[in-house]
């Protein structure tokens, strides 16, 4: 028998119900939480989850999104930390910057990011902006 603190949980049960903004619904603030997220709305802000994050086709997300997995079919303009897979559908707009284990996208999705991927890429340390009007320089 397991005690109480050991039962084994389902894969997609990151510590409560999913969480959901809908359509129509815009939210300005961070978020932080457990358990998996769907945005169909527009959110203004950071998410912070040990699970999933889905944008939904008409959702949006300015900000800075650190996940698990993350399927994106609407938009998103920010930094996009994801420890595993990363799954951009066809409708998917991305812009800023992605650090990802993995990378999978369909035909016709928009990818506008500088990207660094593979096992570290995530807790790899920033990369330091150069000015705005100095040329970028190669080392």
């Amino acid at each position: 028998m397991f005690s109480d603190n050991k039962k084994p949980r389902p894969m997609n049960e990151f510590g409560g119900q999913p969480n959901r903004i809908e359509k129509n619904t815009k939210i300005k603030g961070d978020i932080t939480s457990e358990a998996d997220f769907r945005i169909d709305g527009k959110l203004e802000g950071n998410v912070t989850t040990s699970g999933k994050v889905v944008i939904g086709k008409d959702g949006y997300i300015n900000g800075k999104v650190e996940c698990v997995n993350a399927d994106i079919e609407g938009r998103f303009n920010g930094e996009l930390l994801v420890k595993d897979l990363l799954s951009l559908k066809s409708s998917a707009t991305i812009e800023g910057t992605v650090s990802v284990a993995k990378l999978a996208v369909e035909p016709g999705a928009t990818f506008n990011a500088a990207c660094t991927m593979g096992k570290g890429a995530v807790s790899a340390p920033k990369m330091q902006s150069t000015k705005k009007d100095e040329p970028a320089k190669a080392s």
